[in-house]
């Protein structure tokens, strides 16, 4: 599980922005103990803000470092792809993040420094009783390890400026690395889908998400990250993955998947087989399979967003969602915290962390998983905790949308009509 994620200059983001974990109302049953750590934690996290505030930067900071940890020593040559802040001394300045992860009761932390040029520093810590001990820490090119870890110690061959040591460690198959960065790279981001940009020769083949396909159809191939192993995947359940369909209340019934040859773009001669999706609706005794390019964007969304889900249920681990109220009805996206939450649906303890619009969403969450984001007078992101707002002033009690909205938390737009009615008049 997520304990705490920290970003300093990343986009938006210039100083410190941290999200936290840790309950603050710990005697509630949507939280999990954590014993060795002597805390509880959320398994949901929601930030809200004004348009352009850093809420997806939040989400994107996150995934970015997944990435880096899977591909660094791949992909990464000379250069890494890091988004410093552009104003300021952001482009100057290296940009750093701090994961604390619960894995396996201990907690873990990794520490990364960084620019476009090259790594600074990196470590990775874990606490077995409670205090710090180091696995790894890494200056510049030179890199240190705990004893007893000597099977960590061909990293030191593999390691360049820019690749991360925590990418190479994890070849190694040392435990202590291997299950941090499992946990870490198992984490999944989920945001809009993107609309067909292919003129292929069915709308049952606009691409909903391969990992929802595979739940529905066994043969599909999974996706999953470099790191992972197929045992790390729950198996797919078909009835499990209708009912989460159905619970959206939207006449579906059923899901068929086509396999046909199709054309290779630019190679009349050859073909490729390709999975399509059709979605079964059924109106009075009458049952209708569509193509999913015809299905409603909402309806695309919940059907993509099911395989991460499920995944997340049943691994117990973090979905990260940008735009999480976005073309779903309220009342879905409820249902979709309200998952997250009991422990009935979640009992290995998975989290959500998404970032949405919708103050309504307010009334499901308790005060300790709300945060906000604003944009500073200098353009730079500011994340702060609700729970922390005022002190105690933020009663559990207190009607969190009401009081959003009235600008009793701040984070809202401020929106001047002055200058648009002054160039409206014009065009009289």
């Amino acid at each position: 599980m997520l304990i705490r994620f920290q970003v300093t200059n990343f986009r938006s983001i210039l100083s410190t922005a941290e999200l936290s974990m840790i309950a603050v109302d710990q005697d509630r049953d949507e939280v999990r103990p954590a014993e060795l750590l002597g805390e509880s934690l959320l398994t949901v996290a929601a930030i809200f803000g004004p348009n352009a505030s850093g809420k997806s930067n939040v989400i994107a900071a996150f995934t970015w470092l997944r990435d880096a940890v899977q591909h660094s020593l791949r992909l990464w040559d000379r250069d890494i792809p890091i988004e410093s802040h552009a104003f300021g001394n952001g482009p100057d300045t290296p940009s750093e993040f701090t994961v604390d992860l619960l894995v396996g009761g201990v907690r873990f932390e990794y520490v990364l420094q960084l620019d476009r040029t090259m790594v600074y520093y990196e470590g990775l810590f874990h606490y077995p009783e409670k205090k710090r001990r180091r696995i790894f820490e890494r200056e510049g090119s030179e890199l240190k390890l705990q004893r007893g870890l000597g099977g960590l110690s061909g990293t030191r061959e593999l390691l360049t400026e820019a690749t991360l040591a925590l990418s190479v460690a994890a070849r190694f198959k040392e435990p202590l690395v291997s299950d941090f960065v499992r946990t870490l790279t198992r984490a999944q981001t989920f945001g809009m889908p993107r609309r067909s940009r292919l003129g292929r020769t069915s709308g049952r083949y606009l691409p909903a998400a391969r990992s929802s396909i595979r739940w529905f159809d066994n043969q599909a191939t999974a996706t999953q990250p470099a790191l992972f192993d197929e045992t790390d995947l729950p198996t797919p359940d078909r009835d499990l993955a209708l009912a989460l369909l159905r619970m959206a209340d939207m006449g579906i019934v059923d899901v068929l998947i086509d396999e046909d040859e199709v054309p290779r773009a630019g190679d009349p001669g050859s073909v490729r087989l390709m999975r399509g999706v059709r979605l079964v609706h059924e109106a009075e005794e009458e049952q209708i399979p569509l193509d999913f390019i015809a299905e409603s964007q909402g309806t695309q969304i919940w059907f993509d967003l099911i395989g991460p889900v499920l995944v997340a249920l049943q691994a117990g681990t973090t979905l990260l969602f940008d735009e999480l109220d976005a073309s779903l009805h309220p009342t879905l996206t409820a249902q979709l915290i309200r998952l997250f939450h009991e422990r009935a649906t979640n009992p290995r303890g998975a989290q959500l962390i998404f970032a949405a619009h919708n103050t309504s969403l307010l009334n499901h969450l308790n005060r300790d998983e709300v945060w906000f984001t604003e944009k500073t007078r200098a353009g730079a992101t500011r994340l702060g905790a609700l729970a922390e707002f005022a002190g105690e002033r933020v009663r559990t009690s207190q009607n969190l949308e009401r009081a959003y909205l009235h600008g009793r938390f701040g984070a809202v737009p401020d929106v001047n009509q002055t200058d648009l009615l002054r160039s409206l008049r014009r065009i009289g």
